[in-house]
């Protein structure tokens, strides 16, 4: 299979991704290098998910870049305006063009032999297969899998009637309004999802395993 070679590759256009390509330009300008984005935007985290309240969870001041400091008033701030701040910073800093959209990677091999990265990606819009080599490989994909979010085994789930939802794959027509909701689990999905959720549902049950010490979030 015929391949193209680059000096780095960086797997994901999200908040580390992105953050990796304008160092990587910076410091390094005679290096070639692309980001490799399964999906069709970028933003990772903050373009995939949609649900109600969706925030971060660390203060922007600390988890936003050092060279483009976080600027907004508000330290935890909401999802559409981090993602806004990625593109912005990618924007800026011309990286737009070296992201290469719907490829993922389904495979990465070393080799010492030739001190080289072999990777093989899967175009998520067309189906056809590439590869890919580099010397250095910056994995940036971070901890979750975009395609099928985590859902424990229920049994007996597919016979309880109601509709199911996972948070990660919110859908836009979701209307709970005046509805009985119950969120299962207490991490931090759960603390932004249920308080927003409040005021439209008739009312909203949280369910958790282990107690969690909750805090007031200032305004």
């Amino acid at each position: 299979m015929p391949h193209e070679h680059l000096d780095v590759l960086i797997v994901g256009a999200g908040l580390s991704g992105i953050g990796a390509g304008v160092h990587l330009k910076e410091r390094c300008p005679g290096k070639s290098f692309a980001l490799l984005e399964a999906r069709d935007d970028l933003g990772g985290t903050w373009d995939l998910f949609r649900y109600p309240g969706v925030r971060s969870d660390s203060d922007m001041y600390t988890l936003g870049y050092r060279f483009r400091p976080w600027t907004d008033a508000k330290a935890i701030a909401d999802g559409p305006a981090i993602l806004d701040y990625v593109r912005d910073t990618a924007r800026e800093h011309g990286l737009e063009d070296r992201i290469r959209f719907h490829h993922r990677v389904v495979r990465a091999e070393w080799s010492t032999a030739d001190a080289a990265w072999t990777l093989d990606v899967e175009r998520t819009d067309t189906g056809e297969s590439q590869r890919l080599t580099c010397g250095f490989l910056y994995m940036c994909s971070g901890n979750y899998r975009y395609d099928e979010g985590y859902t424990p085994p229920f049994e007996g789930i597919e016979h309880f009637g109601v509709k199911l939802v996972h948070p990660q794959h919110w859908p836009e027509d979701l209307d709970y309004a005046d509805k009985r909701v119950v969120v299962i689990g207490s991490g931090a999905t759960a603390v932004t999802i249920v308080p927003a959720m409040a005021p439209d549902a008739a009312h909203v049950t949280m369910l958790q395993r282990s107690p969690t010490y909750i805090l007031a979030m200032p305004d």
